[in-house]
């Protein structure tokens, strides 16, 4: 029986993901700044610890380390100090586990990091597969950095890859529970021109995935975690609406979402990445849901 740790165990791939593990059996720790809220979530089998200095004092290290936590993007404007925080919660917490290990004398065996498609920058038409060099604008830097960060686990002899995952949809939150309402009120559209591409994946299949790289230690490096069929914005709209038996044609003019969102507006909505999971398919992963219509069709019945 392995022995798991987590961090963002409680977020929306964490809380599915950690329920996956458990009914397989790991032996499984989450490290959670809030043990109050984790314990309402996860299940009771799942050992908290609330800070490094406990998870040390425990001399809890594990077989596989899952780091998957980080601040998340979309969730406020950006400015320099939401940008800080985005960096501690993922470059500062890395580095703080690699000296974690480091003052237990032990490494994971197997780390699967958190990364993000946002590696590639708006790339267009490009198909971009995990070969492709990082983009240059805060996004893609920061996903670089991270993985600059995680790498010093490779340096102690842990296997590593880096999950660079696109948009997750599920049912309970995440971009598509952000975008139901107005789609369901018939206000719903593409966002600027429409023909920026979305690489996205159900979230079922981005919790298989997790589950197949912690059994599949020398895949090493980046991982696209995404299904093999982007869309455009403009299809995405288009299904959605169709699904829902709503228009959407409302769309939203670039200009506009640039003000209100800044800067996040031209990386996160209107960037470009027509993203392939060459790495997932050419080691014999299969997706349940590599469709989008099916995709939001079984999320919808949810």
């Amino acid at each position: 029986m392995k022995s798991i740790l987590l961090t963002g165990g409680t977020g929306f791939i964490g809380q599915p993901l950690v329920r996956a593990l458990a009914s397989q059996g790991y032996d499984l720790s989450v490290l959670t700044r809030d043990p109050v809220v984790a314990q309402s979530r996860l299940p009771a089998n799942v050992r908290l610890y609330p800070r490094l200095d406990a998870l040390e004092a425990a001399g809890v290290v594990p077989d596989v380390l899952i780091n998957l936590a980080g601040e998340s993007l979309a969730n406020k404007r950006w400015s320099a100090a939401s940008k800080a925080e985005f960096r501690a919660s993922r470059i500062g917490l890395t580095e703080q586990l690699v000296d974690c290990f480091e003052r237990m004398g032990k490494f994971p065996a197997r780390v699967v990091s958190g990364s993000a498609i946002g590696f590639y920058g708006d790339r267009g038409d490009a198909i971009l597969d995990e070969q492709q060099p990082p983009g240059n604008d805060f996004a893609a830097l920061l996903c670089r950095d991270w993985e600059r960060a995680a790498a010093l686990f490779s340096a102690r002899g842990s296997s590593v890859c880096y999950l660079r995952t696109g948009i997750v949809l599920g049912a309970e939150g995440g971009a598509l529970k952000q975008m139901l309402p107005a789609f369901r009120m018939g206000l719903g559209g593409p966002m600027g021109s429409g023909k920026q591409y979305m690489s996205w994946i159900h979230r079922e299949d981005m919790v298989r995935l997790v589950l197949f790289l912690v059994e599949e230690p020398d895949i090493i490096g980046p991982v696209n975690a995404v299904s093999p069929n982007p869309v455009s914005n403009k299809e995405f709209a288009t299904t959605l609406g169709h699904l829902l038996h709503r228009p959407a044609v409302l769309a939203v003019p670039s200009p506009a979402l640039k003000l209100m969102f800044g800067e996040m507006a031209s990386s996160l909505l209107l960037a470009s990445q027509r993203v392939l999971p060459g790495c997932a398919l050419a080691r014999g992963f299969t997706f349940q849901h590599p469709l989008l219509m099916k995709a939001l069709e079984n999320l919808l019945k949810k």
